[in-house]
């Protein structure tokens, strides 16, 4: 346990940013999604990642998190390259991170309190009652009442099972916190509400945030850059103002539509 601790710091305190991906290569066959593609991502900052259907937002996260093994390119976490990494400090960054996937993927046969210990269970010699204790404190940090605790998945409406999904991502304290379409499927005002829980959180607890969204809302309201894919790379990344005046074809089309230029808008008059 002590040694782990012991990695645990040392991943803390290492150089380096984020997240650093370089010279990425992910194909499917003769299919190929990323070409040679780089992303920085600096420590305490909140990226969006934006890009058209296919263009393997989701591929790029599940890379990250070692989740797929890409075809060539390095992926490193807080400085550590994960191809060469030994298992103990693995571990370490396994448990730097949490991650909210886009439907929650929370167990259905599971409470809201055993989801969101489970981590816990797997990764801390905490008792049953510590691990219980402590997934209460996260339910009520993510807004949820402690009735819900009790609740299965099925008994939750669709924003409590993204809340309760983001009590389990902060299980364990991370540092970096990845989020697939956060939004999604959520109602403008419950969507409202998730990005201001979002930022709070990003602030309070000193996160990094890794987000793939399409909602234009949340990019203006939260992020403090946004990285596009298109054409198998990140062909921009920047403040979301800087993006309106690219002059990529995706990029205008994407934040200079009808959708785009409402949610611009709408940030101008909320400032």
């Amino acid at each position: 346990m002590e040694a782990d601790l012991q990695a645990d710091d040392a991943l803390r305190d290492g150089e380096g940013p984020a997240i650093e991906v370089r010279g990425l290569v992910n194909a499917f066959g003769d299919h190929v999604v990323h070409d040679r593609l780089n992303l920085t991502v600096e420590r305490g900052e909140v990226l969006g990642v934006v890009g058209g259907s296919g263009a393997g937002k989701s591929v790029l996260l599940n890379t990250i998190i070692g989740l797929r093994r890409p075809q060539a390119g390095v992926v490193r976490i807080f400085g550590q390259d994960l191809a060469h990494a030994s298992r103990r400090r693995w571990d370490a960054i396994n448990r730097s991170w949490g991650v909210l996937f886009q439907q929650g993927a929370l167990f259905s046969n599971l409470t809201v309190r055993e989801n969101v210990a489970a981590p816990m269970f797997e990764h801390t010699e905490l008792t049953k009652k510590q691990a219980y204790e402590l997934a209460d404190l996260k339910i009520a940090l993510v807004g949820l009442r402690p009735d819900s605790s009790a609740l299965k998945p099925a008994e939750l409406s669709g924003g409590m099972r993204k809340r309760a999904g983001l009590a389990r991502a902060l299980a364990l304290d991370p540092e970096l916190l990845f989020l697939d379409e956060p939004t999604a499927g959520l109602d403008p005002i419950g969507a409202g509400a998730f990005d201001e829980l979002i930022k709070d959180l990003s602030d309070s607890l000193d996160l990094t945030v890794f987000m793939i969204t399409h909602d234009l809302d949340t990019l203006y309201a939260i992020t403090d850059r946004v990285a596009v894919i298109a054409d198998k790379k990140v062909v921009a990344t920047a403040p979301v103002r800087e993006l309106e005046k690219s002059d990529h074809p995706w990029i205008r089309e994407y934040f200079g539509g009808p959708r785009g230029r409402a949610a611009a808008e709408a940030a101008r008059t909320e400032a």
